[in-house]
């Protein structure tokens, strides 16, 4: 992410002024319409991953991640709201046509006339908004096309090109503020766990090479001489893809007491060469580059045999109020467990309210920063001899994260509404709903699957979301499908077990849709969860 002051946007305190004054018109609206969600309103959604480019290509097909945020288009089940949607290249219209079909009691043709596709028709390697911006007659399009005072801008993350962007159309963003970033990047989510009193590991300050970064790894090793391993992290880096895991074993000799702050440093050194770097192309030589350009820290390894890695949602009101949206327990992949793959909804019973307890804590920090919308808090649980789990905060995300479209998919579908004192969602019905959801089911064989091809498999095995009982599949990063055999989905049902069978459902129709000889595997059906999903099962 481009974490740049407000004050790089052209330079002139007019234009910081207005953005900020855009922004406070949020809240004037938000005091008038009881459900701002469902009001009359313009959305304009920019999907711009507007984060480092050379982090985000890690991210195999990311150049079809512009279609996670197609979950807004559910948002025209209100008759009264109108969608203006911006992509680099085109949708594949049976992409459009699958998510409008999905509105429950809205004709196709009423939904489709209130949404507006644009295209900067760019298929280069830069930030969506950025484009935009490069194109005056598009901006004058998607300014030609809202009503001002109705309208708001969503994105998937923040930076200086989105608050430009909203300056130029003189639509507010619904979103924190670029300068307000540096508190979802790893070294800011430690300053915000810190100073809210929620447990995290121990762990170092942004250096910006390796010799500094040596230093506070050599310090912590120091402050915790019994440390097995580490996790190195570019400041910026995302899903996991920017860590590295530093592995003190071979160097245990060193281990304090024994040896030297000196030559602990110098082992240190030596050992990044031989790091487990979780992004699969990625080397120390490129690493180490990064350094110098986003900072990176040291953070303790958090060790652990029964351990799992949920996560809270959160949203920051205009007013400043703090809302928790949703719990997840994430399913992690890669080399150490440490690539975000996919979710299930809810988070175990177990620990459920005690991360909501914490993300409120965490919540409320960021508003009293200024800081709005979406955030999200990734932990690591590890149980204890005596049954009891200890949560450790991992790093905060202030964006759009992988948990935000299925739990929005979910609540958009069905206008249900996630209870607080039971940490479940429920259906207008009185049904609880639960949910498995990836970005990552990958596999070879589904690679020359066309979008069209997509839609015939789904309709033949009647794989589709079905609106009266509220249970199915709901597939997205459809345009991944041809080029790279990736997709994403999400799998509801009224109980883990139902959402689990559904979603297995889909992978064996598409195995057997697809011709394949090879003894493929995908990185997301096979990952084996520790955890059996019942309630309370810990």
């Amino acid at each position: 992410m481009q974490t740049v002051n407000l004050s790089h946007l052209d330079g002139t305190n007019e234009q910081i002024d207005q953005f900020r004054n855009l922004q406070l018109s949020l809240r004037d609206r938000w005091k008038t319409i009881e459900l701002f969600d469902n009001s009359d309103a313009d959305i304009v959604v920019i999907p711009s991953l507007s984060i480092d480019q050379r982090e985000l290509k890690k991210v195999e097909g990311c150049e079809h991640y512009e279609e996670r945020l197609l979950f807004s288009l559910i948002r025209l089940r209100n008759p009264r709201t109108r969608l203006i949607y911006v992509t680099s290249m085109p949708l594949h219209p049976s992409i459009i046509d699958y998510y409008l079909h999905l509105l429950p009691g809205i004709p196709f043709s009423h939904a489709r006339n209130r949404l507006l596709l644009l295209s900067t028709y760019d298929s280069s390697q830069k930030p969506l908004t950025q484009k935009i911006l490069e194109r005056p007659r598009l901006l004058e399009r998607i300014r030609q096309a809202v009503r001002m005072n109705k309208a708001f801008m969503a994105c998937y993350n923040a930076t200086d090109l989105e608050a430009e962007l909203s300056v130029k159309l003189g639509v507010p963003l619904y979103a924190a503020a670029p300068d307000l970033q540096i508190w979802g990047t790893k070294s800011g989510s430690r300053q915000i766990f810190a100073e809210s009193e929620v447990p995290h590991p121990d762990g170092s300050q942004r250096v910006w090479n390796a010799t500094e970064l040596a230093e506070v790894a050599a310090e912590l090793w120091e402050r915790q001489p019994t440390l097995k391993r580490m996790v190195i992290k570019l400041n910026e880096g995302i899903s996991g893809e920017g860590n590295a895991l530093l592995d003190l074993r071979p160097i245990v000799n060193l281990a304090p007491p024994q040896g030297t702050h000196v030559e602990r440093v110098i082992a240190i050194l030596n050992a990044f060469h031989v790091m487990r770097f979780q992004a699969s192309q990625e080397t120390w030589e490129n690493f180490s580059g990064r350094i110098s350009e986003l900072g990176a820290i040291a953070e303790a390894f958090v060790e652990g045999e029964i351990k799992f890695s949920p996560s809270v949602q959160g949203r920051i009101t205009p007013t400043g109020d703090v809302e928790i949206l949703s719990t997840h327990d994430q399913i992690l992949g890669g080399p150490d467990g440490q690539i975000y793959l996919g979710c299930r909804f809810p988070a175990d019973a177990e620990y459920r309210l005690q991360l909501q307890e914490l993300g409120l804590k965490v919540g409320k920090n960021l508003a009293a920063k200024g800081a709005l919308e979406r955030y999200g808090v990734d932990f690591v649980t590890v149980k204890q001899d005596n049954g009891e789990w200890d949560i450790q905060a991992i790093e905060i995300n202030l964006r759009k994260g992988g948990t935000t479209h299925p739990f929005m998919t979910l609540k958009l579908l069905t206008n249900g509404h996630y209870d607080l004192s039971t940490g479940l969602f429920y259906s207008q019905q009185g049904r609880a709903k639960y949910y498995i959801a990836t970005d990552n089911l990958q596999k070879d064989r589904y690679k020359g699957l066309l979008p069209n091809d997509l839609m015939d498999i789904i309709a033949h095995h009647r794989l589709h979301f079905e609106t009266g009982t509220e249970t199915g599949s709901v597939f997205h990063l459809m345009g991944c499908l041809s080029q790279f055999g990736k997709l994403g989905l999400t799998s509801i049902g009224d109980s883990p077990q139902q959402a689990e069978d559904i979603y297995n459902k889909v992978i064996k129709v598409l195995d057997a849709e697809s011709q394949d000889e090879n003894n493929d595997f995908s990185i997301f059906s096979d990952y084996t969860s520790p955890m059996s999903w019942e309630e309370g099962s810990g």
